[in-house]
């Protein structure tokens, strides 16, 4: 097949005249029968790898997916750009007319779940129709060493093996190089099949901050980002607060979603999610994978994530669609206190990784240089020093080296017993006299008065810092004790160097960059087609995106195409969404 004809049918079928990234190197390699695992960013378009095969290869492409929100999410965007897909889930009531429609070749797309695929009857279901591909999503579930392990997925290999001509395609954004190596076997896919895209998402931009007031901030972030979001807290209980006290301080719709809701109440609040154009999601972690919807224009983090693979995966539900984004976390020592107290309960063999997780999760949040190339390096890129689209890039902080000031601090905790809290440590170390102190003696101890005036402002700080890293650790009644490298910064082994915030000038506000920027403020044009985009989501039961992306609407407000040619070479309309479409919009374009 020439370029011509590939770049020809991506353009009938989904509207665009070039791929992206190594879309085209993935789908040739579809094309002639070759197993990869492609490793590709979140809104780098991999649905699109294995939907255009399908469309153009004789069979049924069979897509193993881990939730059926993503199913059904994919199904409608398939359908609307005239792909003939299904879904064979538990959640289905069409289940006999599916497999009518599989059996008969009617299907280019069958999505179904990894528990269903791993039966013997559904192995014997494929026999009965030719089969042209198997695509697994989220293909890092398959390992072991993945932040998402789904044991089924290691059924997986069997079923694919009982079709030795049908190539394998498996999909992940989110894979260090030990999972990747670890999914290429358990999948029995060659490592030169192996296509990493780059994990970077230019479009987000970074920033941590400490979290002193969480709605205060949160409220902050929904001021200057009027569209959808998605702000993960720690706990069921924290869903609910949170969601109650934005929506009363902000006025945007903001609804909970966790597993402790009833079954309705969760998919209900999701279906809302998807069809809005400025909701904001409180959720746990649970919330999102099954989620495509493009449009989010921030995630937060209201706690620490679990990992930095967690963390990447869940700051990429932000900006699928390209626009700019942004990804804030808030942070506090307790999240990293909590976080090193349950390293006690994981089993022995995965207690080194996840410590290692959490000492990866604490440098991402105590570096003082660009958080976009710390992230990349993680994942075994080798990026430029700085990004430009993050917080330490937009306003650098000042390093200085805290070693002496730690080496106090450390100091103070063991003299005075490892079983006091911050408050008691820096009345010692200020040399602040009250009841407890002289009661104890501790103005008595080598480290009482210690630090100068000038170190003062840079304490708190540096206790987040050293319980972030584990240098400190936090006992069961909230003291606090040595951590794992306390031993090496005292003797002068490890140094601690801290990133401290410039200070704001008076009246100065930060800066503030809205994500959604790029739709064109105030056009009427605009609006009115976001309008019938609105009204035809809603007549049709799908999500607005699900008709056109934003970016569609804008090339139409800046083009004005005035012809259903014209309106067919506008990006991300395609030779089904024309048909169906076409007038409605070329009608409104007319009229203003």
């Amino acid at each position: 097949m020439t370029g011509a004809d590939l770049i020809d049918q991506l353009h009938a079928t989904f509207g665009f005249t070039q791929f992206r990234g190594v879309q085209e190197q993935v789908v040739r390699r579809v094309l002639a029968g070759q197993c990869t695992l492609a490793v590709m960013p979140t809104g780098a378009g991999k649905s699109l790898t294995y939907q255009l095969p399908a469309v153009m290869l004789p069979g049924t492409c069979v897509v193993i997916s881990p939730l059926i929100a993503l199913m059904h999410d994919q199904l409608r965007s398939a359908t609307a750009n005239g792909i003939r897909a299904a879904t064979l889930t538990s959640a289905d009531t069409d289940r006999e007319t599916t497999i009518d429609r599989f059996r008969a070749g009617e299907l280019d797309l069958l999505y179904v779940a990894p528990e269903r695929a791993s039966q013997g009857h559904f192995r014997e279901l494929l026999s009965k129709a030719p089969v042209c591909l198997f695509a697994i999503d989220e293909a890092h579930c398959v390992s072991e060493w993945g932040h998402d392990f789904r044991p089924d997925y290691r059924a997986l290999r069997p079923l694919m093996d009982a079709f030795p001509g049908v190539p394998r395609l498996a999909l992940t954004a989110t894979a260090d190089a030990r999972t990747r190596a670890d999914v290429l076997g358990q999948l029995g896919i060659g490592e030169d099949g192996l296509i990493v895209a780059g994990f970077d998402r230019p479009n987000i931009r970074y920033a941590i901050r400490h979290r002193d007031n969480p709605v205060r901030q949160l409220t902050s972030l929904m001021a200057e980002q009027p569209g959808p979001g998605i702000v993960y807290a720690p706990t069921r209980r924290k869903v609910e607060e949170l969601a109650e006290k934005l929506a009363g301080a902000t006025g945007r719709p903001v609804l909970p979603y966790h597993a402790g809701l009833p079954n309705d109440v969760r998919a209900a609040n999701q279906a809302a999610f998807v069809a809005s154009e400025d909701m904001v999601m409180v959720a746990t972690v649970a919330f999102g994978m099954g989620i495509d919807k493009p449009d989010v224009r921030f995630v937060a983090h209201a706690g620490i994530p679990k990992s930095i693979e967690g963390y990447y995966q869940e700051t990429g539900r932000a900006g699928r669609d390209g626009d700019p984004s942004v990804a804030l976390m808030l942070w506090a020592a307790d999240d990293f206190a909590r976080a090193r107290a349950r390293l006690g309960e994981v089993d022995p063999e995965r207690r080194e990784g996840e410590r290692a997780r959490l000492d990866a999760m604490a440098a991402l949040v105590e570096t003082g240089g660009c958080r976009r190339a710390l992230l990349l390096r993680h994942f075994g890129e080798e990026p430029p020093p700085t990004c430009g689209n993050c917080d330490n890039c937009l306003d650098a902080p000042a390093i200085r080296d805290a070693t002496e000031l730690a080496q106090k601090f450390l100091s103070a905790v063991y003299r005075t017993g490892q079983s006091f809290g911050y408050g008691h440590i820096e009345k010692v170390l200020l040399g602040q006299s009250d009841e407890r102190v002289l009661q104890r003696g501790h103005d008595q101890l080598s480290v009482f008065g210690i630090v100068t005036a000038e170190e003062a402002p840079l304490l708190r700080s540096l206790a987040r810092a050293l319980q972030a890293r584990g240098s400190v650790l936090q006992t069961e009644h909230g003291g606090l004790m040595l951590g794992h490298d306390a031993r090496a910064v005292l003797k002068g082994e490890a140094a601690v160097m801290l990133a401290v915030q410039p200070p704001r000038e008076r009246g100065k506000r930060p800066r503030r960059e809205r994500a959604g920027a790029a739709n064109p403020l105030g056009d009427p044009l605009f609006e009115a087609l976001r309008t019938l985009r609105r009204d035809l989501a809603l007549e049709a039961g799908v999500p607005p995106y699900v008709v056109f992306h934003d970016a569609t609407l804008r090339e139409m407000a800046a083009l004005r195409p005035a012809s259903m040619a014209a309106l067919g070479e506008i990006t991300g309309v395609g030779a089904r969404k024309l048909e169906a479409y076409g007038e409605a919009f070329l009608a409104v374009i007319r009229s203003n």
